[in-house]
């Protein structure tokens, strides 16, 4: 079992690679096989096909587990923060998401769809939960906050071509005051121009 699992985990983490560095195009059942040193006959063996290896590598980083149920309201932002982008900084790169915005590979297009819809359901439940219980404020837009995290990404990677150290944190620190309960605790730290919590600087 375990051997079974570091074969998967080598099959993905070759896709993964491939995608980020190379594009959709650039992975193909032969590239994996010639980057993990896995056999393509044991490749075929567990994915008949390339959407299904897509499909397996793409779905660890869009469906990540949700925050422990007693995680406070400064650290479901956080939270909320590191995996908006995961799909993206630890899963498909920025060459992949060029090529699904220009649909230069239909195919690959589909599936990260697909996977989005599954990861967006998963961030909209911990939001909704923590409006529901108070944690959050319960007129904040999700959908909106969401895509304002994931386009802040895309902006910082536009602009300097990495993201620099501190980005979490600032961007924390500018939706904390907007989605911080109008009745949670008024204490905390200012970091530019903005209140956080002081229970710790973004992690």
């Amino acid at each position: 079992m375990a051997s079974r699992r570091r074969i998967e985990d080598g099959i993905a983490e070759s896709t993964l690679y491939l995608l980020r560095t190379g594009g959709p195009r650039a992975v193909t059942v032969e590239a994996v096989a010639g980057h993990s040193g896995i056999a393509k006959t044991t490749i075929y063996r567990r994915h008949p096909n390339r959407r299904d290896m897509l499909t397996s590598a793409l779905a660890a980083v869009a469906s990540p587990p949700p925050p422990d149920p007693h995680t406070d309201a400064a650290d479901q932002l956080r939270w909320l923060i590191d995996h908006a982008v995961e799909t993206v900084d630890n899963g498909i790169g920025l060459g992949g998401l060029a090529a699904m915005l220009t649909e230069d590979d239909p195919e690959f297009t589909t599936v990260f769809r697909e996977l989005l819809v599954e990861q967006r359901a998963r961030l909209t439940a911990v939001i909704d939960a923590a409006k529901a219980n108070g944690s959050m404020r319960a007129d904040v837009d999700t959908a909106k906050l969401i895509d304002a995290i994931v386009g802040a990404y895309i902006a910082e990677q536009a602009r300097t071509g990495q993201i620099a150290d501190g980005w979490g944190e600032r961007l924390f620190a500018l939706f904390w005051p907007a989605v911080r309960p109008v009745s949670g605790p008024a204490n905390g730290a200012v970091i530019d121009g903005a209140t956080v919590p002081v229970d710790g600087r973004y992690r």
